[in-house]
């Protein structure tokens, strides 16, 4: 058991409290340099051994460490390597009662904070602990400053990202309109032509051609408009809406989609009254659209989507739930960012643009509402969104 003494809770000068944890088999000798301590502020807590010390570590915080090298059972560099791997950055000080300064000199090599020899002046024990206080604090100061700083890149890089995509989506947009609309036009005259001709050797296979011409413009066209989205900016039109009826006619829109693959659309609840919100409607359903598609994308031909819709905490919500193979785990974080996508490209109209989930972050971002995704490899993937009833711009 451990003989805690947490008397005192004092400030030292630097308005912080000092939180020693004094380890020592000793049991006179640790109460009153425990007593002298706390005279100066510090909180003291004692442990009789290495073993005990190691227990209190795991359920209670220290800043410091004073440690006896020479101790029955588990040592002093013993009990030090085990502080070092379970509590890195946590200081030590090593006590040793042999005036050599041979273990001393051990216990720094080791990588202890500092050695002093018994018997102990208090005042210089205090000013060691303080020292190897204000030596943790600036440690985990610099750690803080890294992680903020590696944030800060992060963030920087993923703006700067963003920025050059919103320069070049315009002119790319634009540039590549023009000649698609020309290959489409050329494409549908062909058609014309082909139908209106005899019968000849290739003329299935030319029509399966120009079947994959013209999806291919379709899914070009597709990946400027999006681009286009989303350097655009306008306001919301916002309007009364309800958002079961939204929901429902979505699906119908993809019913096609729906059919191709024999995927069944299910509710898990569904509402039997209308669920009244203001947004705006061209938005969510847009949001919605690209929800549902991924869905049947994702799932195998006979796969099943779920539906659910709630009211919570003065939000609307909808939950998109698949039973496709879901998303790797090291792609969860990844999906949202423009250009990545987890299809493969494997045909001209079903390979992903990389910009369906971005789009939607964005939207949803911009009605005040969130996003959420849960998936497990093999058991599919549930999109959650969540819409405030009333939003103002």
């Amino acid at each position: 058991m451990l003989n805690l003494m947490e008397i005192n809770t004092l400030e030292n000068d630097t308005g912080k409290v000092v939180r020693v944890l004094l380890v020592d088999d000793e049991d006179s000798f640790r109460n009153a340099i425990a007593r002298r301590l706390e005279r100066r502020n510090m909180v003291v807590s004692q442990a009789p051994d290495g073993t005990s010390c190691l227990e209190y570590l795991g359920a209670n915080e220290a800043d410091v460490v004073v440690l006896d090298m020479n101790m029955p059972g588990m040592s002093g560099i013993d009990t030090f390597k085990a502080i070092n791997k379970y509590h890195p950055g946590l200081q030590v000080i090593f006590l040793t009662g042999n005036a050599a300064i041979t273990e001393g000199v051990e216990g720094i090599k080791a990588g202890a904070f500092d050695y002093l020899s018994k018997p102990i002046e208090i005042d210089h024990l205090a000013g060691k602990i303080r020292q190897a206080w204000e030596l943790k604090r600036l440690e985990a100061a610099r750690e803080q400053d890294k992680i903020f700083r590696r944030r800060l890149e992060k963030r920087m890089i993923h703006t700067q990202r963003l920025a050059s995509l919103g320069t070049m989506s315009t002119g790319i947009a634009h540039e590549i309109n023009n000649p698609l609309a020309i290959i489409k036009e050329s494409a549908g005259f062909m058609r014309m032509v082909l139908e209106g001709a005899g019968q000849i050797p290739e003329k299935e296979m030319l029509f399966k051609g120009l079947d994959k011409i013209e999806k291919s413009v379709d899914r070009a066209r597709r990946i400027t408009h999006q681009l286009l989205g989303y350097v655009r900016k306008h306001g919301h039109e916002l309007t009364p809406v309800d958002i079961r009826q939204l929901t429902e006619d979505t699906v119908v829109l993809i019913k096609q989609k729906t059919q191709a693959k024999k995927v069944s659309v299910q509710w898990d609840i569904a509402p039997k009254e209308p669920m009244l919100m203001y947004t705006d409607p061209f938005q969510v359903r847009q949001v919605l659209i690209n929800l549902l598609e991924n869905a049947v994308d994702a799932v195998e031909t006979g796969g099943q989507i779920r539906l659910s819709l709630t009211r919570k905490d003065q939000s609307v919500c909808l939950q998109v739930r698949d039973n496709g193979s879901g998303i790797a785990p090291e792609n969860i974080e990844k999906i949202f960012d423009p250009f990545f996508t987890t299809k493969p490209n494997v045909s001209e109209n079903e390979s992903g643009t990389g910009l369906g989930l971005f789009v939607v972050h964005k939207i949803m971002t911009g009605l005040s509402g969130s996003i959420h995704v849960e998936s497990e490899p093999g058991h599919g993937a549930t999109f959650s969104i969540c819409l405030p009833e009333w939003h103002s711009e």
